[in-house]
């Protein structure tokens, strides 16, 4: 008996530690973020991207920095050298040389550089700019993938809904037309309907096998559970500012038109780069050179000489280059100018589209509640009408159909209400943490 007992404890221990195995793989919001900052390949490149761009700030730097090099020649010369011409004859001329030489070059005046300079910090920030918004895209792509999945799964349950519904009719209709009540038509259409709801059954377990794969691509690794939205749902507890405001961040924030603005700074220097070919360019330069034996009329001499100065470089003709890029350069400028526009154009419609859905994602969520608690109503009073002999299983299944097409649709009003604050706040470009938190707070863990 003892033994028994401690089986028994055993295994509901083990049954405990199961289900806090199973509660602890569900996956919350915050926790596929977590994940996707690891595993995601799109961020991830963004990130490398963005590593390499910041460094176009300190290549454009460096050419108006100081250009200190040194170099060092040694070498065997072995040859003659004739004697005057009344003498007569050769005498060898065999000597080693080394030479060493410390060089200077530090521009004064280099109007290439100091483009180049403004042009490295232009494109610096541009990639500053863009991965904020590839990171801002991030919690968006990743909200879409885990509602989706969750959509996924509610479409497979209706699915799966429908099709117990008409397995139920299937076998109504072959008992009525067993006891002559029925006709084969009946059968016969219930069959081709039994037969689709199987089809979609698959589709749907299709549709949620690409869902979690989608979201595993994301967070880098196998999907069981996921939270669901909680039951304690307010739409109304997102405050939104009026449109004007919202309009106002876009045009100041939003990460696309901040990176297409350092694009066309960066297309104005260009064209100061490119005309630059035109100036003339002043260098301060400086050198310190040791020099033994470096040639034949300085063999078996030794010299430490150091010299300063300025050198003057003044472009004459370079046969209509300098013309044509900058041409090209005032082209290009003109380019990111309209696609400047185009940007703006396309961040204020998607804009004004996000904010709509917010307000008319609160009214139809309050809809499809009342549509919900009418569906709960009417299979509890189906429940009943059976008990009574007046309705039958079918009706229940039915009624029970209803309520899952209900509550399906109105999950997805919410989450297309989240997702529509989310892509509001990404169009904005005022997206952080604290947003996809306040998502997170939607959604609660499931047993």
């Amino acid at each position: 008996m003892i033994f028994t007992c401690k089986k028994f404890l055993g295994l509901v221990c083990i049954i405990i530690l199961f289900s806090q195995m199973n509660h602890a793989r569900a996956l919350s919001l915050l926790d596929a973020y977590e994940a996707a900052l690891q595993h995601d390949p799109t961020y991830r490149s963004a990130y490398h991207e963005n590593e390499a761009g910041q460094q176009e700030e300190a290549i454009g730097l460096a050419s108006l920095l100081p250009n200190l090099s040194i170099s060092h020649t040694q070498s065997k010369t072995t040859g003659t050298q004739a004697l005057s011409s009344g003498a007569g004859g050769t005498v060898p001329l065999n000597f080693d040389s080394e030479v060493s030489t410390l060089s200077l070059r530090q521009p004064l005046i280099n109007i290439e550089a100091v483009a180049n300079y403004r042009q490295g910090k232009a494109k610096a920030d541009s990639n500053r700019a863009k991965f904020t918004g590839r990171s801002q895209q991030l919690v968006v792509r990743l909200v879409e993938a885990y509602v989706e999945t969750l959509l996924a799964q509610d479409h497979v349950k209706l699915a799966e809904t429908q099709l117990d519904s008409l397995a139920e009719l299937k076998r109504v209709n072959e008992r009525m037309l067993q006891k002559g009540e029925g006709t084969t038509t009946d059968v016969l259409e219930t069959q081709s309907k039994y037969a689709i709801a199987q089809a979609r059954v698959i589709e749907a377990n299709d549709e949620l096998e690409g869902a979690q794969l989608k979201l595993e691509a994301i967070v880098g690794h196998k999907i069981t559970h996921l939270n669901r939205l909680s039951d304690m749902f307010s739409s109304r507890a997102i405050q939104l500012q009026d449109y004007d405001s919202w309009y106002a961040l876009a045009l100041e924030r939003n990460a696309e038109l901040v990176t297409q603005r350092h694009a066309v700074t960066s297309g104005k220097e260009e064209i100061r780069k490119s005309y630059a070919g035109h100036a003339p360019r002043v260098d301060l330069v400086a050198s310190l050179t040791h020099n033994k034996s470096g040639s034949f009329v300085t063999a078996n001499r030794e010299f430490n000489l150091a010299a300063a100065g300025v050198e003057i470089s003044i472009p004459l003709y370079a046969g209509g280059r300098v013309n044509a890029i900058t041409t090209q350069a005032k082209a290009r400028h003109a380019q990111a100018e309209a696609d400047l526009d185009a940007i703006s154009h396309k961040v204020l419609v998607e804009l004004r589209k996000q904010y709509n859905l917010l307000l008319s994602g609160v009214k139809r969520i309050e809809s499809l509640e009342l549509a919900v608690k009418s569906a709960e109503l009417l299979v509890d009073a189906t429940q009943k009408s059976i008990r009574g002999g007046i309705r039958i299983n079918l009706n229940l299944l039915d009624a029970q159909q209803q309520l899952h097409t209900a509550r399906r649709d109105l999950a997805e009003a919410r989450y297309n209400y989240l997702l529509a604050y989310l892509r509001l706040q990404l169009a904005a470009g005022t997206l952080v943490l604290d947003d996809l938190r306040n998502i997170a707070s939607y959604f609660t863990a499931h047993n």
